[in-house]
């Protein structure tokens, strides 16, 4: 796996060959198969196979400079990733979060203290002073 820096990039859509490219200020993106990757500040960073994220549940991914990340697939099949550390308790839980929506937003609310982070850009939707990385997701 190829090494990263922590903490999300905002990236413009890309279209690479052979890949489904999902920017982290975009809606999610529903797949089936191939390897999902996190793209970090040193680039893509290869996570596992899409077919092993179960709908409507997130995994914890850890990165190589001990950063981690969230991974969530909605009901819907799109692929989400925020920063995992709950920025109110230092806690790695968000993967562990109930997703739901609001106002249309996807969004995952904290195991702990409930505050909710919305999935495509990590800003938290009870504080705005509050804020998760916000990493894009591919699919190749």
């Amino acid at each position: 796996m190829p090494g990263t820096a922590a903490g999300g990039t905002a990236v413009a859509s890309t279209a690479v060959e052979g890949t489904t490219v999902v920017p982290a200020a975009a809606e999610g993106t529903a797949v089936a198969s191939g390897t999902v990757e996190l793209l970090t500040g040193q680039g893509w960073f290869a996570v596992c196979a899409a077919g092993r994220l179960e709908a409507g549940r997130g995994v914890a991914v850890l990165l190589p400079d001990g950063g981690q990340a969230a991974l969530f697939r909605d009901r819907t099949g799109a692929l989400y990733a925020i920063g995992n550390v709950d920025p109110f308790t230092g806690a790695g839980v968000l993967c562990h979060g109930l997703l739901g929506t609001a106002g249309g937003r996807p969004y995952v609310a904290s195991p702990l203290l409930k505050q909710r982070f919305d999935l495509a850009d990590g800003r938290c939707l009870d504080d705005d002073e509050a804020t998760v990385a916000a990493f894009a997701v591919r699919v190749v």
